[in-house]
């Protein structure tokens, strides 16, 4: 499937399918990619694909405050960015970051850990090409 596709979410999602990929969930027009870290567990990874003007491949790298809790929010920020070296090499850019509180569900005021993360995106002309950036992204160490 070498032409360029019409964004048509249902019509992706099922090209995604064949191509070996997992869909964990489609938002508006976004569809995220699933892993399995264990055969009875699935899980966002943090890789998307948009279906804007252009497809536009993202991926969300991201460290965890409990794994560096003494530092400061820009030096977290710096660890994520140092991850990020593969991934600018390969043509994505950085587009937003963002401080997400994981709140504790028996407890909403309580927060159990706090997530740093940067979305990185990169626009490709056909759907062969999305799969291509899809499959980079899907093997990338995406934790700090």
């Amino acid at each position: 499937m070498s032409e360029s596709l019409p964004h048509n979410a249902s019509r992706i999602k099922r090209a995604l399918i064949e191509a070996g990929f997992e869909v964990f969930r489609t938002r508006n027009e976004e569809i995220v990619l699933a892993e399995r870290p264990r055969e009875n567990l699935i899980m966002d990874s943090g890789v998307r694909l948009r279906l804007a003007a252009s497809l536009e491949v993202r991926v969300v790298l991201r460290a965890q405050k409990a794994d560096f809790p003494n530092e400061e929010e820009a030096r977290i920020f710096e660890r994520v960015r140092k991850l990020a070296d593969h991934v600018l090499a390969a043509g994505f850019a950085e587009v937003s970051t963002s401080v997400t509180r994981v709140a504790d569900p028996g407890e909403p005021e309580r927060t159990l850990d706090t997530f740093y993360e940067i979305t990185y995106s990169k626009h490709v002309p056909l759907f062969d090409d999305a799969v291509l950036e899809l499959k980079f992204a899907m093997g990338l160490e995406k934790r700090a």
